[in-house]
């Protein structure tokens, strides 16, 4: 029903009075005092990072009056350039933390450097990235994620003890510029090389399915030898199963992977995956914005000198 003139007159009077009375800041207190933390990661068609994402939702709906979320990630692992456009988005968005698993771990750098500088908290997770490219744009990043050169060490150890010295072996890297491809790789040599196993062929698989595919097909024609494939991660463990199946050496040549994904877990079982690790994703993401919450109040967190806070990470072997 519409009020008359003097009515409405009468309505806006006592509605100005209530406003008047609550302070403007108390009012929208719970909005503005609450930090928005965004969460950008990797691609969402890998297991890994959906998992994270997850893990993460979950922490902030059971802490959902201590800070709003927002996450992003790319289509495809390797896709840089779309990465660096959400950052900006999350820049222009004026979120309080920023909380990236980065495609690269160079070229993301200048746009982290941009967020810095409009006041964003930035907490990097999952690949750290290039500490010299951060020293020499001034940038201190503290780095929460696994050691994945001693994760990938304790897959290789594991696949060595089921080989024999001299036995051919081939690596599926991850995306070549990016540090914890780099590392694992390196796991995996150290690994290899301390049980005395000839590495043939170290080549990138993109951490993709497909790619992954790929690659193996090519290793196994290439050296019908071949003893052993250890992939980067997961995904290019499947693609690796699917062509060890395809050349027909099913149980003659060994997968190891890295991750422990959902879809990987029946593998093991089989045994047509001997090995992986868990660097517990849907946890990661979590150890990343308790991180990014703690600089946010001026609290102390706790690095090591290198500024890492270091997460945990586990072999995972066929289940008994």
């Amino acid at each position: 029903m519409k009020l008359p003139f003097v009515g409405r007159l009468l309505a806006v009077g006592v509605m100005a009075s209530i406003c008047s009375a609550i302070p403007l800041t108390s009012a929208f207190a719970e909005s503005s005092s609450k930090p928005k933390v965004a969460l950008v990661m990797k691609s969402l068609a890998n297991e890994f990072f959906l998992t994270m994402e997850d893990g993460a939702k979950a922490y902030q709906k059971d802490h959902a009056a201590d800070f709003d979320l927002v996450s992003n990630g790319i289509k495809d692992e390797s896709d840089t350039a779309s990465q660096i456009r959400i950052v900006e988005q999350m820049i222009v968005t004026k979120v309080d933390a920023l909380v990236i698993a980065p495609a690269d771990s160079r070229a993301l750098v200048p746009v982290i450097k941009k967020a810095m500088d409009a006041g964003i908290k930035v907490v990097n997770i999952d690949n750290q990235l290039d500490p010299a490219v951060l020293k020499s744009k001034n940038l201190s990043v503290p780095f929460v994620g696994p050691d994945n050169r001693l994760g990938a060490s304790k897959v290789g150890d594991y696949l060595a003890s089921k080989l024999k010295a001299g036995d051919e072996v081939g690596i599926i890297e991850g995306v070549s510029t990016t540090t914890n491809a780099q590392q694992r790789t390196l796991g995996f040599k150290d690994a290899m090389e301390k049980a005395q196993m000839k590495i043939v062929s170290v080549q990138s698989g993109n951490w993709e399915i497909d790619k992954g595919n790929a690659v193996a097909a090519a290793m196994l024609n290439e050296y019908p030898g071949i003893k052993a494939l250890l992939a980067g991660n997961d995904s290019m463990a499947l693609g690796a199963v699917s062509a060890v199946r395809a050349a027909g050496k099913a149980g003659q040549v060994q997968v190891v992977g890295y991750d422990n994904i959902n879809a990987i877990k029946p593998m093991l079982k089989d045994g047509r995956v001997l090995a992986t690790a868990d660097q517990f994703a849907a946890r990661q993401a979590v150890f990343g914005i308790v991180t990014a919450l703690k600089i946010i109040k001026g609290e102390p967190i706790q690095a090591n000198a290198e500024n890492v806070i270091q997460t945990p990470v586990e072999r995972v072997t066929q289940p008994h």
